[in-house]
């Protein structure tokens, strides 16, 4: 039952918007709180370049058509069933949550939980390095490209002085760390609890700098028990249309078994590391708002895989069981 629990992080994610609701930075306090985040988020992309592991990713662009599909399922077919969901029901969830739904489908792939559970379920780890580093990437142009297209008429800003900030505040910290890394990455590998505090402790800074804003907009007044449940269920049907769509069309076009599992695990996710400061940069004040229906996709992506990939273990141990001639596991 501990898969479907949330973990360390959700709870940290979860005390810092109770913190915010309580104690909001605002006035002097906020802008110098905002100040820190966005240092502390150069900071984290520095050392997310300076951890690259860039031969893996060399080697997997050998397979550039695989990596053009997950790209595809992130930035294309993601974005396609939330506009179709949103237009066969509008009335499901109010303007501002769908538009955080959509802001969730624009987002790159997640590294380091799309490789673990690549791992786990024995699928080909070297094409998750390269595919979900590659949508890291990709997502610093692709994302606030998306964004202008698909919200503007909704207010969602976006342009070329957003699309300026991100690669100021996100990119050239990641290339500058890629350019360093020969000689911070030994540094980086040995004091991984470190890296790990600044990883987290710069997401939940930028939460609640971000919930800090959308209290001053009295956030918990504006949505009813009943619409949050409703998001939840959206998407919960978003994730689950993506999970069968990878899996079958993978399966349909003969790929690999160990490529499929690659497939669908970079293809569903959506980063919650890269979508945090992006919010803040793209929406403001409504980054709050925004960034809802992230953190409850964040959560259900992780509890899903984590039963999924289980099961592609299982699957991948009676097949093996088989071709050695011993006896198959039964499989649920």
């Amino acid at each position: 039952m501990r898969r479907f629990l949330p973990d360390n992080f959700v709870l940290s994610l979860l005390a810092t918007m109770a913190v915010a609701s309580l104690l909001p930075a605002t006035g002097q306090a906020g802008d110098w709180v905002n100040i820190a985040s966005k240092l502390a988020l150069v900071v984290l992309f520095f050392l997310h370049g300076g951890r690259l592991p860039v031969e893996a990713v060399v080697a997997s662009l050998k397979r550039p058509v695989l990596h053009a599909s997950i790209l595809a399922y992130t930035y294309i077919m993601f974005p396609i069933i939330c506009l179709l969901f949103q237009a066969a029901m509008p009335w499901l969830l109010p303007p501002e949550l769908w538009l955080g739904v959509l802001f969730v489908c624009c987002l790159p792939s997640t590294v380091q939980s799309s490789i673990a559970f690549t791992s786990i379920a024995r699928g080909n780890v070297a094409v998750a390095v390269g595919a979900a580093t590659a949508s890291n990437i990709a997502g610093v142009f692709i994302t606030p490209a998306l964004v202008s297209l698909l919200m503007h008429r909704e207010g969602a800003g976006g342009g070329l002085g957003d699309a300026g900030r991100i690669m100021l505040q996100i990119l050239l910290p990641f290339v500058v760390g890629m350019v360093l890394r020969r000689w911070v990455g030994g540094w980086i590998t040995a004091h991984k609890k470190l890296v790990s505090f600044v990883d987290k402790g710069s997401i939940l800074l930028a939460v609640y700098v971000a919930f800090s804003q959308a209290i001053e907009k009295d956030i918990w007044h504006l949505f009813s028990p009943q619409q949050l449940l409703v998001l939840v269920g959206v998407n919960a049907v978003i994730l689950a249309a993506v999970l069968l769509i990878t899996t079958y069309v993978s399966r349909a076009t003969g790929l690999a078994r160990e490529d499929e599992v690659a497939v669908v695990f970079c293809g569903s996710k959506k980063s919650l590391a890269t979508g945090v400061p992006m919010a803040a940069i793209l929406f403001g004040a409504s980054a709050g708002i925004t960034v809802l229906p992230l953190m409850i996709f964040h959560q259900m992506q992780l509890m899903v895989c984590a039963v999924l990939a289980r099961r592609y273990a299982r699957n991948a141990d009676a097949e093996e069981g088989v071709a050695s001639g011993a006896p198959a596991k039964e499989v649920a």
